[in-house]
């Protein structure tokens, strides 16, 4: 805009203009602005949109099994149809299914209208387990008159993050339908909202050393959740408990009020709880924070951002009339369970459940079985699992060429050792989405004096024999009780992942290397 006053008064030798030329210099200015801000304003509704849209998800999956049924709410909403591991499957071309295992691993695919017996599988793949307190099978512990749960730690937890925050139990419960007592049985979903235990730390005045000397988590003794005092069990127990109740081997491993607030919620008696698998959460909720509003605080962004960005990017290409068209392959989402404690389960990316869901679908189109094998040669995977950003207060613990910054896109992991499944072909292909839609891409190589974590990735690899790359959205305080990474982070890892599914088939074409 100054530049144009400028040339009202002809500051510019040599540069004088008509009254019509500024005229339509100064409109053009002004489109461009309007278009620029109209631009701007878009691209900041899609980001509000969209990372309300994880909050949503985040806010509603306090657990594995929560995440598993908010992505079946999801695909249901749009039209994918569930099918089940145990009945024979009958699929067609142009449509979306999805099945899950344990209601703790989910995977979802939509088959191309052009897909034959023998094409790839586009995939892909991210965990829905984060490392948290889990219930024990008998938690009940009384201890210096307090009532407290005792928990057994799951995965590689930053476990002083978990003191002095406001917790609750959720998780799933196996139940008696039947007042009989022979059945039938079913699993529920449970949640509590409010916060009631807590973990306290002990005082710096009988811990004096604490601030010099580190603090010190044993997590047998230390990391036991205070539930309620004994004066006030004994005080409520007349009102709690009712005379009718039968007396069972299962409530004697917990807390009567515990298991009586759990039916509550699941609409059951408390002797109609025949097993439950729980875990500790936090009742402070995801949020757009930071004083501009670019980051988010939340739990189990690891991995639950990349089980939302591919789950969202998933939909979003199928789900339009024409997005499955000229598609010749199978677009397929795979959110598994037990990663962060190896994947060694059934529901887990080291057992069969991939190459059983490859090898069945190709199945249901020909009954040679040889073709799962020329299909996996043609298959490609994305193993999406969060990054380490480099972090301000400790620069050394990055490598110096490699350091992922908040805002700057997915993060390729790269490991001479395999500990990540990325290769130059599968870097190349991935970068090359990226480059065709203008999306940011760091790289990322782990200090060679650091061990170096390791994903699903390398397992699926080894295990099925699938062409992977490993990627990640950088975010910091990974594995806290609290965690956080960019907004502009969620909207770039959808859109890459979105970008893989619509453009892969055309671009694998072009690569030619065992030939």
């Amino acid at each position: 805009m100054c530049y144009l006053r400028y040339q009202s008064f002809n500051i510019f030798p040599g540069e004088e203009r008509s009254s019509e030329e500024e005229t339509e210099t100064a409109l053009n200015q002004t489109e461009r602005e309007a278009m620029a801000k109209a631009k701007a304003e878009a691209n900041g509704e899609e980001v509000n949109s969209i990372v309300s849209d994880f909050l949503h998800f985040l806010n509603a999956s306090p657990t594995a099994f929560h995440a598993v049924d908010e992505a079946k709410r999801r695909l249901q909403t749009v039209g994918y149809q569930q099918i089940s591991e145990r009945e024979d499957w009958e699929l067609e071309v142009g449509k979306r299914y999805f099945f899950t295992r344990n209601h703790s691993t989910i995977i979802a695919f939509a088959v191309g209208k052009k897909y034959v017996a023998g094409n790839g599988f586009h995939v892909v793949g991210a965990h829905t387990d984060s490392p948290c307190l889990k219930l024990k099978p008998v938690s009940k512990v009384t201890k210096g008159g307090y009532l407290e749960v005792g928990v057994q730690t799951y995965g590689g937890g930053l476990w002083h993050t978990w003191f002095d925050r406001d917790l609750t139990v959720a998780g799933r419960v196996i139940i008696r339908e039947g007042k009989d007592g022979s059945g039938p049985y079913s699993h529920k979903l449970v949640r509590i909202d409010e916060p009631i235990m807590r973990i306290p730390t002990l005082a710096i005045h009988l811990d004096r050393n604490v601030n010099s000397d580190g603090f010190k988590v044993n997590t047998q003794s230390h990391l036991v959740p205070i539930l309620a005092t004994s004066i006030k069990e004994e005080l409520n127990k007349v009102v709690t408990d009712s005379p009718n109740e039968r007396t069972d081997t299962y409530s004697s491993k917990h807390h009567s009020h515990l298991l009586q607030m759990i039916a509550s919620q699941i609409g059951c008696r408390p002797d109609d709880i025949c097993d439950f698998e729980l875990q500790a959460c936090d009742t402070q909720p995801s949020i757009v924070a930071g004083i501009k509003k670019e980051f988010i605080f939340s739990g189990r962004l690891d991995n639950l951002c990349m089980s939302f960005c591919s789950l969202k990017a998933l939909i979003d290409s199928t789900s339009s009339e024409g997005d499955l068209e000229d598609e010749i392959g199978v677009r397929m989402v795979a959110l598994f369970d037990h990663e962060e404690v190896g994947s060694d389960s059934a529901q887990g990316a080291g057992s069969p459940a991939m190459l059983d869901a490859l090898s069945r679908i190709t199945n249901s189109f020909c009954s040679n079985s040889k073709l799962i094998e020329k299909a996996i040669q043609r298959s490609f995977l994305v193993s999406a699992d969060m990054a380490h950003a480099l972090h301000p207060n400790y620069m050394d613990k990055h490598e110096d060429n490699h350091q992922p910054k908040l805002h700057g896109g997915l993060v390729i992991k790269h490991n001479a050792n395999q500990r990540y499944a990325t290769n130059a072909v599968t870097s190349f292909v991935f970068r090359e989405v990226a480059s065709k839609h203008n999306l940011p891409v760091q790289d990322f190589v782990v200090r060679n004096d650091m061990a170096c974590g390791s994903t699903i990735g390398p397992i699926l690899a080894s295990g099925v024999g699938i062409r992977t790359v490993d990627v990640g959205a950088p975010q910091l305080s990974m594995h806290s009780i609290r965690e956080m990474c960019a907004v502009d982070d969620v909207k770039h890892s959808y859109e890459h992942f979105k970008a893989f599914f619509q453009e892969f088939s055309e671009l694998d074409a072009k690569i030619k290397v065992d030939m």
